[in-house]
């Protein structure tokens, strides 16, 4: 038994960004199917990122998907970093205009959107299983794929690869026309998620001898912390006691304590910056992981993403629109300035902040330094500040046609 069918636009992966666009598409009364090839159980249980830029978070409100993140979304308007026993505060909205961050965790933006995409009616396909993708250069392409036993054909005018670093679409792209530029870093981070208050008011991004910490939280009840690993380390020896005592030690400050209890998730994330270009192929348009990764110390992953698929819809809706293809044909070129301004920072900051293994100590100094000239240079607090709260989207607003 087979089963065929027709759409506009394609959808290939249901995280951020796939949900994201289709939610878009569909306030403009744009079909689309969406297909993803976990459980929806597994994508709605998946720890991510958890900071939100200001453009991600106007824009999420905007496409009346915001209402768990504005009730239960912490505003955050700046940092701190502790190096050296102290602690400085960079004050972002100070800095930016009134621009801040919302700390609310990519499992509840994905929640958000699943259920907004189930409400809609609109097409939704968990566990599809062997999806190809087809004729993406030509007038027509095809996706194949199986589910419940049975065979489908989804016919569209166009495809989005939404389905992150090992999906299927990238390598649609021509080896001799993909360009790959990439990054591998000497340590990973070790996360926790723990059932205990946070023990700060913003996050903490600290730099010790003995490696990089990160603070960060989820909930009033819920934390988020982190510590700079080699990238081979061996989950089982951390226990949750050595956890939380090099925690303690990497975030130590006077008057200062870190509150510890349950530990609920623990995890090892390799860190690593990758792009490929371009991002669109005949009628196929990569999006977010799919086509970049960037290490997480700058918060820009999910962020990305999101931007990404709103220059995205909107240049669906205005080919839906009018016919034109301007907004398509710039796909490729305009969102890749931002991907690699977001690259550069997030480069920048996991330099400055992580211990190199393999440094004789020059480095140690110079990001000692760079660290100094940030909390001592209002230009230089700026240029963080600006970055971390994220440059505004260089788009039109979409909202319902």
């Amino acid at each position: 038994m087979s089963v065929t069918q027709r759409t506009q636009v394609a959808i290939i992966g249901a995280g951020p960004a796939g949900l994201l666009l289709g939610h878009l598409l569909h306030r403009h009364g744009i079909d689309s199917v969406i297909l993803e090839a976990r459980t929806r159980e597994y994508c709605e249980a998946r720890i991510r990122a958890g900071v939100l830029e200001h453009g991600t978070r106007e824009l999420l409100i905007e496409a009346g998907v915001g209402e768990g993140l504005q009730r239960d979304g912490l505003v955050h308007s700046g940092i701190y970093l502790r190096f050296d026993g102290e602690t400085h505060h960079v004050a972002m909205d100070e800095l930016t205009g009134g621009r801040v961050v919302t700390v609310y965790g990519q499992t509840e933006v994905v929640k958000d959107l699943i259920a907004a995409r189930l409400a809609s009616g609109a097409a939704l396909g968990f566990d599809a299983e062997d999806v190809r993708v087809e004729d993406v250069a030509g007038p027509e392409p095809i996706v194949r794929y199986r589910q419940n036993a049975v065979e489908h054909e989804l016919r569209a005018a166009f495809v989005a690869g939404c389905d992150g670093f090992h999906g299927v679409c990238r390598a649609l792209i021509p080896a001799d026309v993909l360009r790959v530029s990439e990054r591998s870093y000497p340590f990973a981070w070790l996360g926790i998620l723990a059932d205990v208050a946070p023990s700060t008011d913003e996050l903490i991004y600290a730099r010790h001898d003995r490696g990089f910490a990160l603070h960060s939280m989820r909930s009033p009840t819920l934390s988020r912390l982190y510590v700079q690993v080699s990238p081979d380390e061996d989950l089982d020896a951390w226990p949750d006691d050595r956890v939380w005592e090099e925690l303690a030690i990497r975030l130590q400050a006077d008057g200062w304590s870190l509150n510890t209890g349950p530990v609920r998730e623990k995890s090892i994330t390799p860190m690593r910056s990758f792009v490929a270009a371009p991002m669109r192929w005949g009628r196929l348009f990569l999006a977010g992981d799919a086509a970049h990764i960037v290490p997480p110390t700058g918060a820009k992953g999910l962020n990305l993403a999101v931007a990404d698929v709103a220059v995205l819809a909107e240049a669906l809706v205005e080919h839906h629109v009018s016919g034109t293809t301007t907004g398509l044909d710039a796909y490729s070129d305009h969102v890749l300035r931002r991907v690699w301004r977001a690259q550069h920072f997030s480069y920048w900051m996991t330099t400055m902040l992580h211990r190199d293994p393999h440094d004789d100590g020059y480095g140690a100094e110079l990001a000692r330094s760079q660290l100094r000239y940030v909390c001592s240079s209002t230009a230089a607090a700026t240029a963080l500040a600006e970055n971390y709260v994220g440059l505004p989207f260089d788009r039109a607003p979409v909202t319902r046609a």
